[in-house]
């Protein structure tokens, strides 16, 4: 059975030493989250991570969800009551708003223990984290009834939320649904339609649930500019707060499907359900990309947890199983065999999974700050995080895929056997490289979209960044060898970039052709930045009282190991897109 310990140690690193929340980051709010109240919130979180959600994990994969006739759908055993205790401990409620009963805490709270969740049991952490998206979603663009009459109980976990978008002829080409919205005589509209692969669409954790629904009004335009959004709650809500009739939506099937099986992944059926429209009508895709980013960014913090909880076992069992000789000779005499950590192949799966993971929480901690310094007015900080946003979906959840899957690898064959849990794990990192925009869509979003807005602005703000993080690695003798090894990265990124502003633009399929390699540029150098940030810390951390010094020295020691083993790709990534689209265009479609 796999264990897991929340990581408490490296999140608060980040957040004290590296992010330094505080009162002078700009934020509100920031004041309140003194050093003390982040390690509390964070230690009580991991604990229940741990104890509540973690036990629940490889149970729940094995029983999956249940529909009965009547359409409702039971969750695993054990999943109802962790939700409440969930829901009653206010773990969903730590960065939502306090006018609406949240804790009012700065989002990147809500980040690092989004990411304890999801570590300690995935499926789980999908249905606090999609109402999250949900509630964004409500409170940018819906009305002060809409508000008032759905997020208070949102945010308590006394409903939960989804958001509908799919149907069987669309897939990610939003602009083909079918789903109708019929106006009625008192404002509400009359919802007719099927959407499928609805995460958490039919469930016995919550007394409600939430639907956004995107659909077409009967004179809108074609394709995605005549869509609108609509919440569709399961049981209709009377003025005063209850629970009215059960609504017309109904889950006509669930999906079986290779992981996340915790999760109920609902054919949703719509026939004639009451609905309010959120937003202006033929505006509600731009509506529902408020939702559909803040789910990109958990869904690369998905790929990060998934990677964390992995590599803690790939740890455990290297320090434990017994194969072979050291190269060296003999590491322990006294055994038929030594442990499987001093092999310099496993230790290279370690390290590269230890720097992806350090690297990559750094990325979602600052994201979560990003986001809220853009709410908050910050031009800059909004740019960032709009170019940021693919990178961490995409980046994050491949790499987290490979590191599970590595991790796997050094349990062997036993990593196949489904009792040891590895292959759980790799089950499901796997769905967080497709959904929420499948992550060759948000390497076309970055290259395609956030390259060019603004003049570059982005862009530019990043490399900025960048290049003045190296400058001060420099003249910091640890630091150095890794700074200029980040510098000669983001160099290749810089001339990545002008390629496509040369070549692109008349000829698209290279930009198509290039995407890819250009989101894992773009994630490397990023993560890179985080290194720079976290050795500068833990030097300054060091140079002080009371410094965890076996800690500090392993963070220095791995962003040297990151500046060697993963700087050199960029500059292969970037000649594979300068290779251009030719070959990859060139063989005629029955030739495949």
């Amino acid at each position: 059975m796999p264990s897991y310990a929340a990581p408490v140690r490296d999140q608060r690193f980040i957040i004290d030493e590296v992010l330094g929340l505080s009162a002078e980051t700009g934020l509100p709010n920031a004041g309140e989250a003194t050093p003390d109240i982040v390690q509390a919130i964070l230690e009580e979180a991991g604990k229940f991570a741990a104890e509540v959600i973690a036990p629940l994990n490889a149970a729940g994969d094995r029983e999956g969800c249940a529909r009965s006739g009547d359409g409702s759908v039971r969750t695993p055993g054990g999943f109802p009551e962790a939700f409440t205790a969930f829901s009653e401990a206010g773990w969903g409620t730590i960065s939502a708003p306090v006018e609406y009963g949240g804790q009012g805490m700065p989002r990147v709270l809500g980040v690092a223990i989004q990411e304890l969740m999801s570590s300690a049991n995935m499926a789980f952490a999908m249905y606090p984290g999609l109402t999250n998206g949900a509630i964004e979603a409500l409170l940018a663009v819906g009305s002060d009834e809409l508000k008032q009459r759905y997020v208070p109980s949102m945010v308590s976990g006394k409903w939960t939320g989804t958001m509908n978008l799919t149907e069987p002829q669309c897939g990610t080409d939003l602009g083909l649904i079918r789903t109708r919205a019929e106006p009625g005589a008192d404002g509400s509209y009359v919802i007719t339609g099927t959407k499928i692969f609805i995460s958490a669409g039919e469930h016995d954790m919550a007394a409600n649930i939430v639907h956004l629904v995107l659909a077409r009004t009967p004179d809108a335009p074609a394709g995605t500019k005549g869509i609108s959004l609509f919440v569709v709650p399961k049981f209709l809500v009377n003025t005063d707060g209850s629970l009215g009739e059960r609504n017309a939506v109904s889950c006509g099937a669930l999906e079986h499907k290779m992981g996340i099986h915790a999760n109920a992944t609902c054919v949703m059926n719509y026939d004639g359900a009451t609905g309010w429209m959120v937003g202006e009508e033929n505006k509600g895709l731009a509506a529902m990309f408020i939702m559909m980013n803040a789910a990109r960014l958990g869904v690369g913090v998905q790929g990060l947890a998934v990677a964390e909880v992995a590599y803690q076992n790939g740890v455990s069992y290297a320090r434990e199983r017994r194969q072979g000789r050291a190269l060296a000779g003999p590491a322990d005499p006294s055994e038929k065999a030594d442990l499987l950590i001093v092999h310099p192949d496993v230790r290279r799966m370690l390290m590269e999974a230890r720097a992806f993971i350090e690297g990559m929480r750094g990325l979602a901690l600052w994201g979560g700050l990003l986001v809220e310094l853009a709410d908050n007015g910050d031009e800059t900080a909004d740019d960032l995080i709009g170019l940021l946003t693919p990178v961490i979906k995409g980046y994050g959840t491949d790499m987290g895929y490979k590191v599970a899957t590595d991790m796997q690898q050094i349990w062997g064959g036993h990593g196949y056997i489904t009792d040891n849990g590895m292959e759980q794990f790799v089950r499901d990192a796997r769905i967080a490289m497709i959904y929420e925009g499948a992550n060759g869509v948000q390497a076309m979003d970055l290259v395609g979209r956030k390259l060019a807005r603004n003049g570059g602005r982005a862009m530019q703000a990043f490399f900025n960044l960048v290049d003045q993080e190296c400058a001060e690695g420099k003249t910091q003798e640890r630091l150095a060898h890794v700074a200029v090894r980040i510098e000669k990265a983001n160099a290749e990124l810089k001339a990545a970039t002008m390629w496509f502003m040369q070549n692109a633009m008349m000829k698209p399929d290279n930009a198509g052709a290039g995407a890819y390699a250009y989101m894992h540029m773009l994630g490397i150098v990023a993560l890179g930045l985080m290194w720079l940030r976290m050795g500068k810390a833990a030097l300054r951390v060091s140079a002080g009282e009371g410094g965890d010094r076996e800690f500090l020295e392993a963070k220095l020691v791995t962003a040297t190991f990151f500046a060697e083993r993963f700087t050199p790709l960029v500059g292969a990534l970037r000649r594979q897109i300068e290779s251009g689209s030719d070959t990859t265009m060139a063989l005629p479609a029955h030739a495949f």
